[in-house]
């Protein structure tokens, strides 16, 4: 009962009754699979089977459905949403970088990124459900198969769950001519429109946050989970003297962070934040410094490509902790 009235005690009566019908529920996280140039494509079942096999309520992919060195043509797509569609409970998929972002590669085929992240959001978002042989509803924050699609959110038993897409190759922008040409087939005006749809899109990113924290404190919700495929630059903080988040190629995720930040820092329950791209399995506390800690809100970096294994958070509104968090191993 103790336990119950420390997670309890910051929410109006008819909120707490809601939490306290909740049921304990957990979740699977996976992503960065399968690769095809680590011939993983085994592995990544057995993860799926894994997956299938367990009691989660559903899984959540963030990012990177292909390799960074292969090529974005339009079977990617398809294919991803049939392995989605081969898990038996619902499949929530967050986009990566390198299903768009990174098309432009000369190895990747040298596709326009822009079209590929439109035809990406007509192919895997064009209605508001999730994948899955079992599917949920998701509220999107665009027009299904529109801009935005790709923004989703649902609740889920006093959860709040919000994807975006906040990709690496630092969110898609282009800080230099050197950037815009390394090994691409872009020209400079390419890159100016990656810039105007990285403006565009992180502002949408900022008001989707700052939308799910706003329902999220007015049903007091006991945690919310934020998942995107970047890493934007935690590491180094751990070493006093470089703030690897404040360098140039971590700048497209930096007004995003500071809103994150202002959000938590609002927020009396817990926040899990969730990413891929760098494949090593971390949990800490990176924000706000090494000697300083925003308390409630945990890192979650998933495994990836040739590690494939996944993640099981299991969670319980009861208790002040929310998240309990497991690294399922796959042989």
């Amino acid at each position: 009962m103790h336990q119950i009235s420390r997670a309890l005690v910051f929410c109006a009566a008819s909120a707490c009754a809601n939490l306290a019908a909740a049921h304990p529920f957990s979740f699977a996280l996976w992503g960065d699979m399968p690769y095809a140039k680590n011939k993983d494509s085994e592995s990544t079942h057995a993860v799926i089977q894994s997956i299938n096999r367990s009691k989660v309520r559903f899984s959540i992919y963030d990012g990177d459905i292909k390799d960074g060195s292969s090529q974005c043509t339009d079977n990617i797509y398809t294919d991803a949403v049939a392995m989605f569609n081969s898990l038996k409970q619902p499949a929530v998929y967050v986009p990566g970088d390198n299903e768009w972002t990174d098309c432009h590669r000369t190895n990747n085929g040298g596709y326009n990124g822009l079209e590929r992240l439109d035809h990406l959001r007509k192919v895997m978002f064009s209605q508001p459900r999730s994948f899955g042989q079992k599917t949920m509803k998701l509220t999107q924050q665009g027009q299904p198969g529109q801009k935005f699609a790709e923004n989703t959110r649902f609740a889920h038993d006093g959860v709040m769950f919000v994807n975006v897409n906040m990709p690496g190759s630092n969110n898609n922008l282009v800080t230099s001519e050197k950037d815009c040409a390394k090994k691409s087939a872009r020209v400079a005006a390419d890159c100016e429109a990656n810039n105007v749809e990285y403006l565009e899109r992180d502002a949408a990113n900022i008001a989707w946050l700052r939308t799910a924290f706003t329902i999220a404190r007015r049903a007091r919700h006991a945690g919310l989970v934020l998942v995107f495929q970047a890493d934007p630059g935690f590491d180094l903080p751990e070493t006093e003297e470089t703030d690897e988040s404040q360098q140039p190629r971590f700048e497209g995720y930096q007004a995003f962070m500071k809103a994150l930040v202002q959000e938590t820092e609002q927020y009396k329950g817990q926040v899990l934040l969730v990413h891929g791209d760098t494949h090593f399995f971390k949990m800490d506390k990176p924000l706000y410094s090494p000697s300083k800690v925003l308390s409630n809100l945990t890192r979650l970096q998933t495994f990836g490509s040739p590690v494939n294994h996944w993640v099981k958070v299991s969670v319980d509104v009861t208790s002040p902790e929310v998240f309990t968090i497991r690294p399922v191993m796959v042989p």
